[in-house]
């Protein structure tokens, strides 16, 4: 059963029913965090932040989102202004034009890859190789050696593939191997119909962002929003908003993986914060934290419960930043600091150090690390031990402390390298 939301959003009427774990899934970690009635953003809260015209101010909600989370009915329509998916000053004619163009487009793109592969749309997840990589390894080399122009037709005679297909078709399975093992745990994905719809998300994507394509840990983040939108087109665009977010990261080159950058943010922070603590996992050979990559590519995906890790995203998103303007959302597509956390960074103004403008699961992970801290000192002599006591927090920590210590942290580094009052 479904109803249709304020903005003319089909969303589910009982979504924490698809939060539901499979019995067989004894393993999967529990949830730590208990909303408290009045503290989390309300659907009555959230209705009441809008005007007459249905804009929104967003200030009135900001803080409730940050302190307690959203309930899970309204989650999906405070993510799109939360994410800039629409600017909190669009009238509600705005806003139901945009979502109507975007479906447009996302229908059309979805056209564009179903010509290229049947697979898209079939409601099937394509687990085996829909390109045979010799093939595509032999041609890759004949290009290099100027030779493909003498061979435009391939041995079966079809016509030879455009590179840019060749490359997209390749990692098609790559994404159906990804999507059988995200969130099974769930009876949500027990539904054939719904992996099929988190692959075809991921192979859109995939096309749509030639430069990245698709890396492990996109289904992480992709996951949530197949179970929080029924519809494709709104969970393909909110995706590409917190691709927007975490796009660097998985951006490599020859000379650096992309993530590398949050991992020296972290250090920074670290240094200043608790120097104890890093020379001691420094010595141990982890002082670039790169132990920590797994946390900052699926944001937290693994360390918490499937429903603790959708409200630590929404309350560190809120403690952070929120969708600009209007006009400088159409110009940039980009975000305005506000709140606590955007005032410091507006006082430390350009300040050097490296970690003062790090995103707020950068300071999350610093806070999880003072969680353990006495655990880290006292139990690890080599990063294996490292390593292994950070996997034995999954599901032990509760994503609210997390958070708050998270602010407290950013809180203190900023007033050290800034001179923040």
């Amino acid at each position: 059963m479904s109803a249709l939301g304020r903005f003319g959003r089909r969303v589910s009427e009982d979504l924490d029913g698809h939060y539901t774990i499979r019995p067989e899934m004894p393993e999967a970690p529990p949830s730590r965090f208990r909303p408290k009635v009045g503290k989390r953003l309300s659907p009555r809260a959230w209705h009441a932040a809008f005007n007459k015209s249905n804009q929104l101010d967003l200030a009135k909600v900001i803080t409730r989102i940050q302190r307690g989370g959203i309930d899970p009915s309204i989650r999906a329509e405070v993510w799109e202004f939360l994410l800039g998916a629409y600017p909190p000053d669009s009238t509600n004619e705005a806003r139901t034009a945009l979502r109507l163009q975007r479906r447009k487009e996302y229908a059309k793109l979805k056209e564009t890859c179903q010509a290229m592969d049947p697979a898209v749309g079939s409601g099937q997840v394509v687990t085996l190789p829909r390109i045979d990589e010799d093939e595509a390894t032999r041609r890759n080399r004949d290009d290099e050696l100027g030779l493909s122009d003498l061979e435009p037709v391939s041995a079966n005679g079809n016509v030879a593939m455009d590179e840019d297909v060749k490359k997209w078709k390749m990692i098609l399975h790559q994404i159906g191997l990804d999507v059988v093992r995200t969130d099974r745990m769930l009876q949500f994905y027990e539904i054939p119909q719904n992996q099929g719809r988190l692959w075809d998300i991921l192979a859109l994507y995939a096309w749509y962002d030639q430069e990245i394509g698709y890396c492990q840990g996109m289904s992480d983040l992709c996951s949530p929003l197949v179970v929080l939108f029924t519809d494709d087109a709104d969970a393909f665009w909110v995706f590409e908003r917190i691709m927007s977010r975490v796009r660097p990261n998985f951006l490599c080159t020859d000379k650096a993986v992309g993530v590398q950058k949050q991992l020296e943010n972290l250090a920074s922070i670290m240094r200043v914060m608790d120097p104890k603590l890093h020379q001691h996992l420094e010595n141990l050979g982890g002082g670039d934290y790169i132990f920590s990559f797994r946390m900052v590519m699926v944001l937290f995906r693994r360390e918490f419960s499937f429903a603790d890790t959708l409200y630590l995203w929404e309350m560190m998103w809120a403690s952070e930043y929120v969708p600009a303007s209007t006009k400088e959302w159409k110009s940039s597509k980009t975000y305005s600091w506000s709140g606590k956390f955007g005032k410091q960074l507006l006082k430390i103004g350009t300040t050097k150090d490296p970690g003062s403008k790090a995103p707020m699961a950068v300071f999350c992970m610093g806070a999880i690390f003072e969680m353990q801290r006495t655990r880290l000192l006292k139990e690890t002599q080599g990063l294996d031990d490292v390593v292994k006591l950070l996997n034995e927090i999954t599901g032990k920590v509760d994503p609210k402390v997390a958070c708050t210590k998270a602010i407290k942290l950013q809180r203190a580094y900023l007033q050290k390298v800034g001179k923040v009052t």
